[in-house]
């Protein structure tokens, strides 16, 4: 009691608890939506209800447990689980209401069976949302879900081959998706196989040479140009809702026409052209170690952004030989770069930049040390003063994933590179080894999740861009550039022998 364990246990449990109660809350809520989305408008026994209910719980524990073990961070992250349960829910909710329109549509034509307006319910619209703003694990696994709950709703197993296959198909045919137009082409290829898995379910059932199956196959066919419409409609309505950044998002901001990226270009060129190249490498490695590389180049165009407020101060952007920080003290110098991060993350929130962006634009330097105006500062002192070195390193924190880290280790190498003398392949590859070893032994890469095979893997590709910028150039004849009369001298074509 004294030590104080026991409150502290309390609080523990206490929390314990409460996370508790607010997940059995979520799946009780999510299982009742999902429960009457199956049976709305059917006159069953109490028995049926409660068989529906306790089925769909179980396929909501099943969804969740999966998730433990692919995403352990979703165990706190309760925006997420809020925004499965609402894709999962939501969707179905969705599909009622197109059966039930289209039904009362072909009741009021009467010249086809009612029951065929199945396959052009829209049910494959969560799979394609999970893809886009979750990933594609989690997309498949919603499928699944997705196509029992379709098959419990109907009491038709052949349905569910038909949620499934249609709704894999819209998963798919989002991966890495670069611009909106590619939705309609998933859109596309899902109508493809709608019809195809509509004329072998037809097939299955002896209706193929059937008018049946004509015009199962054109509801089949309307299914992905509706599933593509409610798509393109409600993907920024979930991202702005849920704070999400698509591949589709990012890409709007390699635009580099985007405000931001103007304004750094007519107030700190330099930092612009070294933001470009860091982008290049940063991309580069990405695709190398299996992580999003749009993410990586849209983060690296934007870590320095910070620099706009005063950009006479970094070397990048110096035209006069004579630098500003001559005439200010080591820590004076240390504090204005130190202060371009926190600008950074001010611009990146006022002019609405992606959270995962922001979290990069703050993480790209890591806790690391300014060594130049360190050691200027141990020399320009003497032995009575003391000099910390906490005092010259940025505020961090280091990278908590795998593409801060690619933004941090790109942007060191990049600047280290200016300085090269001898820019041959060896004498690059060395400094790439210097630079990323001491970011490992520095502790940067800690948080990060980096292996040692993808720490060779970055040091490869950084070597073989960097050395392939700085190629040579053959001396064109009258171009001598030491010369500055060669503009007078017309060069001479030597004569072919």
């Amino acid at each position: 009691m004294k030590n104080g364990k026991l409150p502290d246990q309390k609080k523990y449990f206490l929390q314990f608890d409460k996370n508790i109660l607010f997940k059995v809350s979520l799946l009780i809520i999510f299982t009742a939506v999902l429960n009457v989305a199956l049976l709305w408008g059917q006159a069953i026994p109490v028995e049926s209800i409660a068989g529906s209910f306790l089925i769909s719980a179980l396929l909501l524990l099943i969804l969740y447990k999966d998730f433990i073990r692919y995403k352990p961070q979703i165990k706190h992250d309760y925006k997420l689980l809020i925004l499965i349960g609402i894709l999962l829910s939501g969707n179905l909710i969705i599909g009622r209401a197109f059966f039930y329109v289209l039904q009362g549509f072909s009741k009021f034509l009467g010249t086809f069976d009612p029951y065929l307006i199945i396959y052009a319910v829209p049910l494959a619209v969560g799979s394609m949302l999970a893809a886009l703003l979750i990933d594609i694990h989690t997309a498949i696994v919603f499928t699944v879900i997705t196509s029992l709950l379709a098959g419990l709703w109907l009491n038709d197993p052949l349905y569910s081959i038909f949620i499934f296959a249609s709704g894999l198909t819209s998963a798919f045919g989002v991966i890495r998706c670069k611009k909106r137009s590619a939705i309609w082409r998933a859109g596309f290829y899902v109508s493809l196989v709608s019809v195809s898995t509509a004329l072998v379910i037809s097939l299955f059932r002896e209706q193929l040479f059937t008018t049946n199956s004509l015009i199962a196959a054109g509801f089949a066919l309307s299914n992905g140009i509706i599933v593509a419409t409610l798509v393109s409609a409600l993907l920024p309505l979930f991202e702005y809702i849920f704070k999400l950044t698509t591949d589709i998002s990012l890409l709007e901001l390699l635009d580099l026409n985007q405000p931001l990226m103007r304004e750094l270009l007519v107030e700190a060129p330099g930092t612009y052209h070294h933001s470009i190249i860091v982008g290049s490498l940063a991309e580069a490695a990405a695709e190398a170690v299996g992580v999003n590389p749009l993410l990586a180049r849209v983060s690296a165009y934007y870590h320095d952004i910070g620099k706009i407020k005063m950009p006479d101060y970094f070397v990048e952007n110096q035209v006069v030989s004579v630098s500003k920080h001559e005439k200010l003290t080591p820590r004076m110098s240390s504090l204005i770069l130190l202060s371009h991060v926190k600008e950074g993350v001010e611009l990146a929130k006022k002019h609405k930049l992606p959270q995962v962006v922001i979290d990069i634009i703050q993480q790209h330097h890591g806790t690391s040390v300014q060594t130049f105006f360190y050691q200027k500062a141990k020399e320009q002192h003497d032995s009575l003063t003391l000099i910390i070195e906490e005092d010259f390193r940025y505020p961090g924190p280091k990278p908590q994933n795998r593409v801060a880290a690619l933004v941090l280790m790109a942007d060191a190498v990049e600047a280290a590179s200016r300085v090269l003398s001898d820019t041959s392949p060896s004498r690059v590859s060395l400094m790439v080894d210097k630079i990323i070893n001491h970011c490992f032994i520095d502790g940067q890469l800690d948080n990060c999740e980096l292996t040692f095979k993808d720490i060779r893997e970055i040091k490869t590709h950084f070597v073989y861009l960097l050395s392939s910028m700085y190629h040579k150039r053959i001396s064109y004849p009258g171009f001598d550039v030491e010369n500055e009369n060669t503009h007078k001298k017309p060069a001479k074509a030597q004569a072919l022998k």
